[in-house]
């Protein structure tokens, strides 16, 4: 009687140990889905970086004016540069930071399109032809100095990743406005590069744009004046 017990009570002790074993290859098997996906997060995001930081493109973009130009050779090269993203369908940052961008090529002057080289890069081209960008020109009294461009969808995807117009985060990169905020200003012969927000003071981009332009003499007097 008590061998049957104790035989029943191994039974049952096995049972419940398989089934906790079961359990616990079920949790395991959870955890290894949760961290495949995690894997897969991170692995996007690193994918995203990479193309931050790889070389500008060579690209061939369209001006405003209808004239086809390579991204690296003709717009970047050897030049102090200051980027934007936008749109023309744009209802939010765009406007008001054309208009602020438009205040800062104002400063420059005769700088403008001869020691600093102003682009706005459309992140719609599927709709923004070079005509409709011409237009979008005229509309904001946009002078001589300052290109818009146009390309092909996957030409602009990525010169925006290689100029850092991104975000980690796949669904807030999917926002076209939320890549409008900020201008990459840059020397490509120094390879010094900053960033100013689009729609801060004027006179603050332009003091960025001019930390990177060798051109500038910078005094004591100039930096605390």
């Amino acid at each position: 009687m008590n061998k049957e017990k104790t035989n029943m009570n191994t039974r049952r002790e096995i049972l419940a140990g398989m089934g906790l074993a079961t359990l616990g290859l079920i949790g395991l098997n959870t955890a290894w889905k949760k961290l495949s996906l995690d894997d897969t997060a991170l692995n996007a995001i690193e994918n995203r970086a990479a193309l931050a930081t790889t070389q500008f493109p060579n690209v061939t973009l369209y001006t405003h004016e209808g004239e086809a130009v390579k991204f690296y050779d003709d717009l970047i090269r050897d030049k102090v540069v200051a980027i934007n993203m936008m749109y023309a369908q744009c209802a939010g940052i765009c406007p008001k930071a054309t208009a602020n961008l438009l205040q800062v090529q104002e400063m420059l002057g005769e700088r403008a399109g001869r020691d600093v080289f102003m682009y706005s890069i459309t992140l719609q081209p599927e709709l923004d032809t070079p005509r409709g960008l011409r237009q979008y020109t005229e509309r904001y009294g946009i002078k001589s100095g300052w290109k818009f461009l146009t390309g092909a969808p996957e030409d602009i995807e990525l010169v925006r990743y290689r100029l850092g117009f991104f975000d980690s985060d796949a669904k807030v990169d999917d926002v076209k406005e939320n890549h409008t905020g900020m201008v990459r200003i840059g020397n490509d012969a120094l390879n010094r590069w900053s960033m100013a927000a689009s729609l801060s003071e004027p006179n603050q981009i332009m003091a960025t744009i001019n930390h990177l332009d060798p051109k500038i003499v910078h005094t004591f007097a100039d930096k605390y004046s």
